[in-house]
C-alpha cells in the first residue's frame, strides 16, 4: 500500500507555511473553526479533542497553514471509499460527531471535510494552496482524487427569491457565482449532485453540492 510522507512542509510565496497539523495546533483549530464557521450549528463545530483524535486516525490529511506561531487555516480530510449511487449524507453522520471514526484506511478517495481561512488573511489563494497540499497526499496514496461537499453560501441570501434546484441549476449553467462553489469549481471540482439538509447552517439554507477532482487534474 502506497504510503504519503508524514513531514509536509511548504513555504508559499508569500512566507506563510502549509504543513501537516501538530497536536500543538488543536486549541487553535477549534478558535478558527468559529470564527470561519460563525452560522454552523454548534454541535457540528470541531473540537480541539476530535483534532487531536483525527492525528491517531489519519495524520497524513490534516493540514494547517500557519504564519509563524498562529494557525490561518486549515483542512480537515478522510479516506472514503465512496458510494456514489448512494450519494445523500450529512456533514454530521459523516465526520461521526467530529471523531472521523468513518476513515476508511482503505478507501480510494479523499473526502475533504472542510477547509478554511480566516477572514484576514483570504484573498491571497491560500485555500488553493490547501487543495494542493490535499491533492499531493491523493496521489501519493494513490488515490482516485479528491471527494467534499461544498456549501452553497450564496443561496441564504436569496432562498426566498428561488429554489436549492433553481440554485443549482444555474451554477451548473454558468448563470450564477457563488462565493465557495465557483472558486472550487475554478480549482476543477465537477458538481456531481445537490444534498440537501446536508448541514445545519443559514449560510447555505442547508443545502451542500457534492463535487469530485479527479487525479489527473493539476491543482
Amino acid at each position: 500500500m502506497p504510503t504519503a510522507t508524514k513531514n509536509y512542509y511548504r513555504v508559499a510565496d508569500n512566507g506563510l507555511v502549509v504543513q501537516h497539523m501538530l497536536p500543538g495546533h488543536a486549541s487553535q483549530l477549534e478558535e478558527l473553526q468559529k470564527i470561519v464557521f460563525p452560522t454552523l450549528a454548534a454541535d457540528e463545530l470541531i473540537r480541539a479533542e476530535h483534532y487531536l483524535h483525527h492525528l491517531v486516525l489519519f495524520p497524513e490529511g490534516q493540514f494547517v497553514i500557519t504564519d509563524g506561531d498562529k494557525v490561518i487555516g486549515m483542512t480537515t480530510t478522510m479516506r472514503s471509499d465512496f458510494d456514489f449511487a448512494n450519494y445523500h449524507h450529512t456533514f454530521k453522520e459523516t465526520i461521526a460527531g467530529g471523531w472521523l471514526t468513518n476513515h476508511n484506511p482503505e478507501g480510494d478517495w479523499l473526502y475533504g471535510l472542510d477547509i478554511g481561512i480566516h477572514p484576514a488573511y483570504r484573498g491571497r489563494g491560500l485555500a488553493r494552496i490547501l487543495y494542493r497540499a490535499r491533492h499531493d497526499i491523493a496521489r501519493e496514496l494513490g488515490l482516485k482524487g479528491q471527494l467534499t461537499v461544498g456549501m452553497m453560501s450564496g443561496y441564504g441570501a436569496v432562498k426566498d427569491q428561488l429554489t436549492g434546484e433553481q440554485y443549482y441549476r444555474e451554477l451548473q449553467e454558468g448563470l450564477r457565482t457563488d462565493p465557495t462553489l465557483t472558486p472550487q469549481m475554478k480549482i476543477g471540482f465537477r458538481p456531481i449532485a445537490l444534498i440537501p439538509e446536508y448541514v445545519n447552517d443559514p449560510v447555505c439554507g442547508n443545502y451542500g453540492i457534492l463535487i469530485r477532482l479527479d487525479i489527473s487534474t493539476i491543482v
